[in-house]
C-alpha cells in the first residue's frame, strides 16, 4: 500500500488545528468559501442520488466520508442533512478539535485519525467521497486518488476540489492569500504541487473514476464573496466523478 501522506504538509495544518472554527482565523478563506462548496456538494449529491434538498434530512441513508476533514467544516452540514458521516484526517490534532465541536453541536460524526489508504484497507465503502483541498498537499496524487476510488461503492460519487497551476493562481493563492492578505501562513501552498483541471481529470481517469463535471470557484474582491462559475477555472475549481457501477 502506497503511503501518500506528506509529513511536512501535515505539520502545517497541525500547527493551525485550534483555529478551525474561528471564521476570522487562519482558516478564514475556507469559511468564506464554504457556502459555495456546500452548494456544489449538496446539488451534486442530490442529483446523483435523487434526493430532494427541500426535505428535512435529504441525505438519510447515505454514507459519506470527508478525507482531510480538518475541524469538520463539511462533516457537520452533511450530518445535519441526514448522512452517516466519517471524517478522516492525517493530522492527529485536528481530530479532537472536530470531535469536540460536533459534541457541542449535538451531532454524531465518526472522526478518525487515519489516511485514505488505511481506510480503504479496512473494506469500508461509501456512497460519496469528499476530497476538498487535499490533493495538492499529498506526496503522490495518483496513488491518493486511487485510494479514494477504492473507498467508493459501485456508482459512488467523488467530489474533489483543488487549485489550478498557472500565473494567476500563483498571484491569487500564494502572493495574495499568504503574503498580502495573510489569510494563510506563508508556505501553506506549494505552487509546483497545484494541478490543472485537465491533469486532474487525467489522474482521476487513471485511478478508475469517470469525470462528469467541473466548475470554478471565483472570488469577487468587490463584494467580498465567492460564486460558482461554469467557465472560470483559473484558480480554485471543483470536480465530480463517478465510480463504475459494476465496481468490485
Amino acid at each position: 500500500m502506497t503511503d501518500t501522506v506528506d509529513p511536512a504538509e501535515i505539520a502545517k495544518f497541525e500547527a493551525m488545528s485550534a483555529e478551525w472554527w474561528d471564521p476570522a482565523g487562519k482558516f478564514k478563506p475556507l469559511h468564506m468559501m464554504n457556502p459555495v462548496r456546500l452548494d456544489y456538494i449538496t446539488r451534486q449529491v442530490a442529483g446523483e442520488f435523487g434526493r430532494d434538498l427541500s426535505g428535512d434530512r435529504p441525505f438519510d441513508g447515505l454514507h459519506i466520508v470527508d478525507i482531510g476533514c480538518g475541524g469538520g467544516l463539511l462533516c457537520e452540514p452533511m450530518a445535519r442533512l441526514g448522512a452517516t458521516v466519517v471524517g478522516v484526517d492525517a493530522a492527529p490534532r485536528n481530530i479532537p478539535v472536530a470531535q469536540l465541536h460536533a459534541q457541542q453541536s449535538g451531532l454524531s460524526i465518526d472522526y478518525r485519525h487515519t489516511t485514505a489508504e488505511a481506510l480503504a484497507a479496512t473494506g469500508d465503502r461509501f456512497d460519496v467521497v469528499l476530497n476538498m483541498e487535499v490533493v495538492e498537499h499529498v506526496a503522490d496524487p495518483l496513488a491518493y486518488l486511487t485510494a479514494c476510488r477504492a473507498l467508493l461503492k459501485p456508482g459512488g460519487l467523488h467530489l474533489c476540489s483543488t487549485i489550478n497551476r498557472n500565473a494567476k493562481s500563483f498571484a491569487m493563492a500564494i502572493l495574495g492569500a499568504e503574503w498580502v492578505m495573510r489569510w494563510l501562513p506563508k508556505g501553506t501552498h506549494d505552487w509546483v504541487k497545484f494541478i490543472t483541471p485537465d491533469e486532474l481529470f487525467g489522474l482521476m481517469t487513471q485511478a478508475g473514476l469517470t469525470p462528469v463535471d467541473r466548475k470554478g470557484y471565483v472570488f469577487n474582491p468587490v463584494t467580498w464573496d465567492w460564486r460558482i462559475s461554469d467557465r472560470d477555472l483559473s484558480v480554485n475549481y471543483v470536480t465530480a466523478a463517478l465510480a463504475p457501477k459494476d465496481a468490485a
